[in-house]
């Protein structure tokens, strides 16, 4: 072990004592530190994360902070689960770590029990906006803006020397896009970052040849990501003709941009495949393959074709020839029966004019007369039996009002009215009992 130094002469005209050792005064302010009281304190989380032997976070209020740390193993024992935001009580007392040459000395709060007191109000205040925005529609407009599916010009929102710049341009890279990329670079945490991204994403919608805008930052606590979930900002998103896709934080991270923004993606990689939804590369391949099947195609298809073109051509040559003769010889057949059916006709008309000619030469003989005798007959019979010939004589018909024939005495007493028809005329006449 190395010799302590010499003391050296404490600083002329101050009357403190030492001067000191350092590692003697860290190692007493560790004891004294260690009789304090332990207690109990309550706040909320921020800067939540851990390390494979311990878990740290700090615990505010409006008052103050402190660091405070939990051995992980008995961490996992209470089974509680901690995020930035969250309202926790915690039981234990202030430790000091003092530290050597080389490593740096640190104080905490050493916890030993933790219990969830509810939701903080760094978490309330998001939920209520949350809420409000949601009320108000501003969750819909940006994802109803259409995307192209290979934009020729891309607006990035990040920090200038954070990793996040490096891996949107390696995903983009790997999806093998080669545009345009407009660069808005904005601090991305402290209390004037919103409204410097603000400003940064109205300049790029700004730019008529930009087709989407990414908004990029890496992981970190709630308070570290906390101007992504800024009023203003949210709402500039939400109104944007412009589609934003964001990328901020990781994959348990969940700001307000995320909400309004057209696409929510876990990492900048992520957001820049999401940005190109093509993959150039495969799309290059794909179509290279595509255009050399189509070259080998069409090398092979002209022998291809001509091979399976000339027995059909024969073959359409024979059955021309084949339907030729059909039609010849159908048009022989209807010719031979149209000759066939002529000579019929003319021998049926000939006979019918030779027996019409011979029924006319009958009736222009005897018969004739005997005919029209028989016919002279028959009209005398006819002359005979009309009523009117017989009135003509003298004689009268008696008929009652609707017309019917009288016929006797006391047809015609019954009837009482009737009318008398002579031959020239009729009478009306009564009937007296």
């Amino acid at each position: 072990m190395a010799d302590a130094a010499p003391r050296p002469a404490g600083i002329e005209g101050v009357e403190l004592a030492g001067p000191f050792a350092v590692g003697a005064y860290a190692a007493k302010l560790r004891e004294e530190l260690a009789k304090r009281a332990r207690v109990q304190l309550f706040g909320e989380v921020f800067n939540f994360k851990s390390s494979k032997a311990k878990v740290y976070f700090e615990l505010r209020d409006g008052g103050g902070a402190l660091p405070c740390s939990i051995w992980r193993n008995e961490f996992e024992q209470l089974g509680v689960e901690l995020a930035d935001g969250a309202q926790i009580v915690v039981a234990g007392g202030p430790a000091y770590y003092t530290g050597s040459r080389t490593s740096s000395p640190s104080f905490s709060f050493e916890v030993t029990d933790i219990r969830s007191a509810g939701e903080g109000d760094l978490l309330a205040q998001l939920a209520a906006l949350r809420r409000r925005l949601g009320d108000e529609g501003l969750f819909e407009p940006q994802k109803r803006l259409p995307r192209p599916s290979l934009p020729r010009c891309i607006g990035i929102v990040t920090g200038e020397g954070g990793k996040a710049r490096d891996d949107v341009l390696a995903g983009l890279r790997r999806r093998g896009w080669a545009g345009r990329v407009v660069w808005a670079f904005a601090p991305v945490q402290d209390r004037h970052a919103a409204p410097r991204i603000t400003q940064a994403l109205q300049d790029l919608a700004a730019i008529a040849e930009i087709d989407v805008i990414v908004v990029a930052r890496g992981g970190g606590s709630l308070a570290d990501l906390f101007a992504f979930c800024d009023e203003g900002l949210c709402r500039t998103v939400a109104m944007l003709r412009t589609p934003v896709i964001a990328s901020v934080g990781h994959h348990t991270d969940r700001t307000l941009i995320d909400d309004v923004a057209a696409v929510s993606c876990s990492t900048p990689t992520h957001a820049a495949e999401s940005a190109v939804p093509v993959d150039v590369h495969q799309a290059r391949v794909t179509t290279e393959r595509l255009a050399a099947r189509l070259t080998q195609h069409a090398r092979a298809a002209v022998p291809i074709r001509a091979r399976s073109l000339g027995p059909l051509a024969r073959s359409l040559a024979t059955v021309v020839e084949v339907q030729r003769r059909k039609l010849h010889q159908t048009l022989r057949e209807i010719r031979a029966s149209a000759t066939r059916g002529v000579g019929a006709r003319g021998v049926e008309v000939r006979i019918r004019a030779l027996v019409l000619s011979r029924k006319a030469a009958a009736a222009a003989g005897g018969e004739r007369a005997q005919r029209s005798s028989r016919l002279e007959g028959l009209r005398a019979a006819l002359e005979a039996h009309d009523p009117g010939r017989v009135l003509d004589r003298g004689y009268a018909l008696v008929e009652d009002e609707g017309g019917a024939i009288v016929d006797s005495a006391g047809a015609a007493r019954s009837a009482g009215d009737v009318r008398i028809r002579f031959s020239d005329a009729a009478v009306r006449a009564r009937i007296e009992p």
